[in-house]
């Protein structure tokens, strides 16, 4: 059962992270408003989308799924940092819903490493 929570933490989280990776790259106008709202366009959506693509296959490894772990877990505190303080909750109507990915995507990650804490580079060991 909890390899299976597990994956399901895991594909819901590499999901989320790459299925924005579309609108990062191309320079959607929504992307480009909220990289420009926080004063990070566009070298912040690339770079962001960068770390998001490399999170979400890590996660799909069992073997690196902790690194992918601590990479989504930093990337979407930026993001929830960012709407918490300069973007706001809704963002261009979107009802929130970009927050709310990024809230699933923090407690996907968090419960993974919570559940791979000894594969956590450098502390791992220590658990």
């Amino acid at each position: 059962m909890k390899i299976l929570f597990e994956w399901l933490l895991s594909i819901l989280a590499a999901f989320l992270l790459l299925q924005t990776l579309f609108y990062k790259f191309s320079g959607s106008d929504e992307s480009v408003y909220i990289f420009t709202q926080v004063g990070m366009e566009p070298w912040g959506r690339y770079a962001s989308g960068i770390v998001e693509l490399l999170a979400g296959v890590l996660l799909l490894s069992q073997k690196y799924r902790a690194y992918g772990a601590i990479l989504g877990l930093g990337v979407i505190s930026g993001a929830l940092f960012f709407h918490l303080t300069s973007l706001g909750i809704e963002v261009l109507g979107d009802d929130g819903r970009l927050f709310y990915y990024a809230l699933t995507v923090f407690i996907s990650c968090l419960l993974l490493l919570i559940m791979r804490k000894k594969d956590i580079p450098l502390i791992g060991q220590r658990f």
